[in-house]
């Protein structure tokens, strides 16, 4: 008890002096404002729109057909081959072909030679008629022959130029860039003018058919623009907008249809895609997609508050360029930071201190 006593006041006395100590210690300094580049978020002035599906389809798609007679000699592109334009795609015999061709070329040097006597015949009795030595009767058969055999002259060449287009028939080219998709006839096969041979696709040029509901149609028309949405976020703006002037007595759907630029997109005929058409005029908040976090399908950014920064998880709607809209999440005025790694590197080290 005597040694507990004596302790005592030796440890108040020590106590007294820590704190007394403690007292003249300077306060802590307050945190400091982050050093992060930011950017205040504002509503911006955008267009309102409607969203539906809408299909693929090829501008330019043919079936090309035989336009003379004869027997398959050659098929160089199957299915799915890749035709450049002007490329053969079917070979005929041309045998027959040829054979009225030098008919024909006969039958012109044959009316030409014609043509000519006659044309001798009426110039030597205009000569002898205007000296007044044969009668107008002879003049006006002279003329009636040479002008048969002009005639007779321009059918002659008439029936040589279908020979040669005949000819011509028997190599069929392809009349645009494009896929093959599907093939009629197989070499050796006899064809006669009309049948189906090949038939094809252009990727260049496509457009979209959206089916769009009746009480939508007066905004579309109103405002004529439209753009596809791809799975990426990626836009491409139509060329021009088609508004249908009927709807489907089914269904009381309009049809709508969107030609596309002639620009590599990935798209293929075939595909549904998302058209985006303008109703009016609304507000977007927008942010960076450099801005954005993404763990697994959450999507966050870092908001800077002053000294504080913290993350915070959004509701993303539809990308613009390189800007995607917030749904939910962020209020306009609210600063952002522009560099999600030095903000979260600076909230790992706060975390530290």
């Amino acid at each position: 008890m005597k040694r507990t006593l004596l302790l005592g006041p030796i440890a108040a006395t020590a106590l007294l002096l820590g704190a007394c100590g403690r007292s003249h210690e300077p306060a802590a300094p307050a945190a400091a404002a982050p050093t992060l580049a930011t950017l205040v978020v504002n509503a911006e002035p955008a267009r309102a729109e409607r969203i539906w599906d809408g299909v693929i389809e090829a501008v330019n798609q043919a079936t090309l057909s035989a336009q003379t007679a004869g027997r398959v000699l050659e098929l160089p592109f199957d299915v799915d081959d890749y035709v450049k334009a002007g490329e053969v795609v079917v070979r005929f015999t041309d045998v027959e072909q040829l054979s009225a061709r030098r008919r024909g070329q006969a039958d012109v040097n044959s009316a030409e030679a014609a043509y000519r006597n006659a044309e001798a015949d009426y110039q030597r009795i205009a000569e002898i008629y205007a000296r007044k030595l044969v009668s107008r009767s002879q003049l006006d058969q002279a003329t009636a022959r040479r002008d048969s055999a002009k005639a007779a002259l321009e059918a002659a060449r008439a029936a040589l130029r279908a020979a040669g287009e005949q000819v011509d028939y028997t190599v069929v080219r392809a009349p645009y860039s494009g896929l093959v998709t599907q093939r009629f006839v197989q070499v050796g096969e006899s064809v006669q003018p009309g049948q189906p041979l090949i038939a094809g696709i252009s990727l260049s040029q496509l457009r979209v058919n959206v089916d769009v509901p009746q009480s939508d149609v007066a905004a579309i028309r109103a405002h004529k623009q439209a753009a596809v949405v791809l799975d990426d976020g990626r836009r491409i703006e139509a060329k021009t907008v088609t508004l249908f002037p009927y709807a489907d007595p089914s269904t009381h759907t309009f049809k709508v249809r969107l030609e596309l630029p002639e620009q590599d997109t990935g798209l293929n005929p075939g595909m549904t895609v998302k058209a985006a058409f303008v109703t009016g005029v609304a507000t977007r908040l927008l942010v960076p997609l450099s801005a954005l976090v993404q763990r697994s399908e959450v999507s966050a950014v870092y908001v800077v508050d002053g000294a504080r920064v913290s993350l915070r998880q959004l509701r993303l709607g539809h990308r613009y360029g390189e800007r995607v809209e917030v749904l939910a999440g962020l209020a306009p005025g609210e600063a952002i930071a522009t560099d999600p790694v030095a903000a979260g590197l600076h909230i790992a080290g706060q975390r530290h201190d």
